[in-house]
């Protein structure tokens, strides 16, 4: 842990902290039972680690949230094996910021390299077909590229300030038909008696953690075999304690008190930036996930100062709340010639045609115009 930590550093995002991801794998919620087995790769110098990355070898896709269907599909047809694959990212968070963590000093680009070929070399001697890192950090992308590897663009939800300081700002933001229906989502929660609070740091105990994850449970099973229920009880648990707590946000939607929710949504924060990543519901309340999932942690955000919200995959609702579409790259290596080549030829197309999609969909979100200054000619 001291190690990968003095690597990482303080300013590296809470997913990819140690802690986090050891309680992932202590909760058994990621294990190679479960086709997640943990490979984390450290380049060390002589006794002193000076790289780490978090790497993990895949047997299925599920819980990647960038949907490779027809990458296994194309393997299939080349009469290839797509799994098991080599995956970095934050298990079953589709955060952006996977990166290798360099000692300070170190050359980055050079470490990058070495580290490629590293995974390339076992990549071969063990006949894995691809490499993949998913949510990649913008900021070390290039990096990667000019190691060799190929980027692929999908678009993500992300909501910033822009200099707004309260929910009131983030209201004039929309257009005049937006601002009124945004009042009267949040009005139809306070019509069924309910209201909002949110809870973290001190205030969380295993307890209240065990109850979201029950929320949590509730919500993947409505989706049947699609409900993505990856996380166990004991990870939650793990998230009460001191060290991780603080980051921890959950928003309660209650009558009464907010350690009795008929809502609740877990968020994640680092001072930052907010991230949205669970809810469930006991009861069917009209524009009530509007309120736990985006509504309230926005007002959250703005009372605390921090800039930017990632509500989690999927977008189409998001967008008329203010959620812009954003370009998020997953970088890829295959080790299969006919493969590599006919991916990345498909890529040169459909990367412009992704940037235009967001460009589209930006254009047509209900924020605020204002009128074009007149010119007065005397």
């Amino acid at each position: 842990m001291h190690h990968w930590e003095s690597l990482v550093g303080e300013q590296a995002i809470p997913f990819f902290r140690w802690r986090w991801l050891a309680a992932l794998e202590d909760s058994s919620s990621i294990s190679a039972k479960h086709g997640w087995q943990p490979l984390h790769l450290a380049l060390w110098r002589d006794d002193t680690p000076v790289a780490v990355a978090p790497l993990y070898l895949k047997g299925h896709s599920y819980g990647e949230f960038v949907f490779d269907q027809a990458f296994a599909r194309l393997a299939g047809d080349l009469g290839l094996g797509y799994y098991p694959k080599l995956l970095g990212m934050s298990p079953v968070s589709p955060v952006q910021g996977y990166r290798f963590y360099v000692a300070p000093g170190e050359d980055e680009a050079e470490l990058t390299v070495l580290m490629l070929e590293t995974i390339d070399a076992f990549a071969r001697r063990n006949q894995i077909l691809s490499c993949n890192f998913l949510y990649v950090d913008p900021h070390w992308r290039p990096l990667a590229e000019a190691a060799g590897c190929a980027t692929w663009l999908n678009q993500q939800s992300l909501w910033s300030a822009d200099g707004q300081s309260d929910f009131s700002a983030y209201l004039n933001s929309f257009n005049a038909n937006q601002r009124r229906n945004i009042k009267r989502e949040r009005k139809a929660v306070q019509q069924a008696g309910l209201m909002v609070s949110a809870l973290t740091g001190a205030e969380l105990d295993v307890q209240l953690l065990r109850c979201m994850h029950g929320f949590y449970e509730q919500h993947c099973a409505r989706w049947g075999p699609w409900g993505s229920k990856y996380l166990s009880e004991a990870f939650f648990e793990a998230l009460a304690d001191s060290s991780l707590r603080d980051q921890v946000v959950l928003f309660s939607a209650h009558r009464e008190s907010p350690r009795e929710p008929v809502a609740m949504s877990l968020c994640i924060q680092d001072g930052q930036m907010l991230w949205g990543r669970y809810w469930g519901s006991k009861e069917e309340i009209d524009c009530l996930h509007f309120e736990v999932c985006y509504y309230a942690p926005i007002a959250w955000a703005l009372e605390h100062g921090l800039e930017n919200f990632d509500p989690g995959a999927g977008g189409q609702h998001k967008r008329r709340r203010g959620f812009v579409a954003k370009p998020h790259a997953s970088l890829h290596r295959w080790y299969e010639p006919r493969m590599d080549a006919l991916i990345r030829g498909w890529l040169r197309k459909v990367n412009p045609l992704m940037l235009e999609e967001i460009e589209s969909v930006n254009a047509d979100l209900p924020f605020r115009v204002e009128p074009a200054p007149q010119l007065i000619v005397e």
